[in-house]
């Protein structure tokens, strides 16, 4: 595909924007909309309304560029839907209260979308003029000098929670070319974005089978073995099934010296310094392997309770977190910084010299043990999640000869080291795919490629 520049440009005064197309114009949003509203949010009920049932939008029903319709709450039977706020094929809509990563994203209403959908008050809806095309204008909302401009006004004390009103909407600053221009970007950028979205979506799939066959191998490995042909028995346990015949099946209480929590003082919000005590985050076993950086910096009028001092090889797992990461569990590295301090969301296992850090950890992180975590876990948020003692010392835990032990941590560390191989490709394959559908929406709505005489290519069947 060989598209040129413009042949003419001039500055555009705007700094994110550079030089633009010669005839095109620089105009706040305020000037190119009739009327920017936002919706109405009743208490609905937690589930969404069947297709023949009014429903409210929720505000993720715009996140990822879409738009998203089975993202609505049910409007409760007895209360009467305001219709005035019923989406309309068209629409722009705009996120404008969400975490800081997603406050401001957008996503056109489709021609098809159903009936009784209704906007919510975390939602502006852009009601353009004339002259604007609605897909277009969508396209301008999704570029970074949008992004720019709205965390300049974002307000919200809390860094997961931003707003953005209706003033910084409307003085958002865009380039405009003709209608039937804006028409013609629009086209090119929907089927473009559809091919790498495409590909996206083919390197996201392969990612999740390497994340399937990674798990599949630790825990084939860690609860049969790795002989295929070692007799084996009944474990006595429904959800292990069999097990080698010269393995123990045992409760991790009989395997660990110790279990216990750490300290959790009103800390910093940034980490420690390397000389500095610093408290652990639940987030450093999240991912399965142990992040130093999460952790927040000791003020210096607080002493450090030393005992909760962590030491290579502690085995961490998280208490208290989203039921996605509750029971995360990595393994403190040898070469670990000094200083680090256990907090009260994590637990730290010692294991008896009969057990392996490393295969236990590998364990830690199966099906099987997330199993029991899952049967066992309290807490009435959905987002937030509690183990106690008492289900980690009951885990039920196969187990091999000590010997045998590491040798399934050699095979699991080579096997996985390939995956992981594997898994880092695909996951640069879609930041570099993600990073050119940005640029490429970025050149075309700025005017940096000319796509006037741009046709789609005929499908051939």
């Amino acid at each position: 595909m060989n598209i040129k520049p413009y042949s003419k440009y001039k500055p555009s005064g705007i700094e994110w924007f550079g030089a633009l197309p010669s005839h095109w114009v620089v105009k706040r949003l305020r000037f190119a909309t009739e009327r920017i509203e936002q919706g109405w949010s009743p208490q609905c009920d937690n589930q969404a309304a069947d297709d023949d049932a009014w429903g409210v939008m929720k505000v993720g029903c715009v996140n990822g560029d879409q738009f998203d319709a089975s993202e609505n709450k049910a409007l409760p039977p007895e209360l009467d839907p305001k219709t005035e706020y019923e989406l309309r094929p068209g629409d722009v809509l705009i996120s404008r209260a969400n975490t800081r990563e997603l406050v401001g994203s957008a996503a056109i209403v489709p021609s098809d979308v159903r009936s009784k959908l209704l906007l919510c008050d975390k939602l502006f809806r852009i009601a353009l003029s004339p002259e604007v095309d609605a897909a277009y204008l969508t396209f301008c909302l999704r570029t970074r000098a949008a992004r720019f401009q709205y965390e300049q006004d974002a307000t919200g004390a809390s860094g997961s929670m931003q707003n953005i009103g209706q003033d910084a909407i409307k003085n958002l600053v865009f380039p405009f070319p003709s209608y039937a221009e804006q028409q013609q970007i629009a086209a090119f950028l929907d089927w473009k974005t559809d091919q790498i979205d495409a590909l996206i979506a083919k390197k996201q799939a392969l990612l999740q089978k390497l994340k399937e066959k990674r798990l599949a191998v630790i825990t084939q490995a860690v609860t049969k073995g790795l002989n295929p042909d070692a007799p084996m028995r009944d474990s006595g346990i429904a959800w292990l099934g069999e097990v080698p015949t010269h393995w123990e099946v045992k409760r991790l209480r009989f395997g660990v010296q110790r279990i216990e929590q750490g300290w959790s003082p009103q800390c910093d919000n940034q980490p420690a310094e390397e000389d500095e005590w610093g408290v652990m985050k639940v987030g450093c076993v999240n991912g399965g392997a142990f992040n130093a950086l999460e952790n927040k910096a000791l003020p210096p009028e607080l002493i450090a309770l030393a005992e909760y001092e962590l030491q290579p090889k502690d085995i961490l797992i998280s208490r208290a977190n989203t039921k996605e990461l509750l029971g995360s569990a990595a393994i403190v590295p040898l070469n670990v910084r000094s200083k680090l301090l256990l907090c009260d969301k994590l637990f730290r296992l010692r294991p008896e010299p009969t057990i392996d850090e490393e295969f236990l950890t590998c364990y830690l992180r199966t099906p099987a043990a997330r199993y029991q975590y899952e049967r066992e876990a309290t807490g009435a948020s959905g987002s937030m999640q509690n183990i106690g003692q008492s289900t980690l010392k009951n885990l039920v835990l196969p187990l091999p000869p000590l010997d045998e032990q590491r040798a399934i941590f050699e095979f699991i560390q080579i096997e996985t080291s390939r995956l992981d191989n594997l898994m880092n490709n695909a996951e640069s394959a879609i930041t570099r795919l993600t990073e050119y559908r940005s640029a490429l929406i970025t050149a075309a709505t700025t005017g940096k490629i000319d796509v006037r005489g741009w046709q789609a290519p005929q499908e051939t069947v």
